[in-house]
């Protein structure tokens, strides 16, 4: 199992990004949610993941994990800050949204708890997950015994 997510992880990220992506267009565009200011800030950071792990899944590079981390980790922090507002009032007192829908506005609240940015959230902790255990696959770890034989050749 291991070896699948560390052989097949940019294509999982890929599919959490597009699966993501295609579930925020058909809420705004098809349910007519319309997207708040932090919304908008999170669909920034994912949907450029799209094209760019669907060329790294094409290419099969695993150099593009590194670009693609810090998106994923700035948009998941804007996630659990737009879940904080929703779910604790006096965020949203303290910082509200003055353009469009307020912020901490719930379109869906599934089970009292799974709620439009939450969804967003798991789904970069998903890449984020998929992509660290795909990095480094081409590249054998170094012992400490390596590193004192490069060590000796110099």
């Amino acid at each position: 199992m291991r070896s699948l997510f560390r052989n097949y992880g940019i294509y999982f990220a890929w599919i959490v990004s597009m699966v993501a992506t295609a579930g925020s267009l058909y809420l705004s565009e098809v349910l007519h949610y319309e997207p708040c200011r932090l919304c908008w800030f999170q669909r920034i950071f994912m949907y450029p993941q799209v094209i760019l792990l669907g060329i790294a899944a094409y290419r099969n590079d695993r150099n593009v994990i590194p670009y693609i981390l810090p998106l994923s980790f700035i948009g998941g922090s804007i996630s659990v800050y737009h879940y904080a507002e929703q779910k604790i009032p006096a965020l949203a007192k303290a910082l509200p949204c003055k353009v469009g829908i307020p912020c901490d506005f719930d379109y869906l609240n599934w089970f009292g708890f799974l709620t439009i940015p939450l969804m967003c959230l798991i789904a970069f902790i998903l890449i984020i997950v998929f992509l660290f255990t795909a990095r480094n696959t081409n590249k054998p770890m170094q012992t400490s015994t390596d590193i004192q034989e490069t060590e000796h050749l110099y």
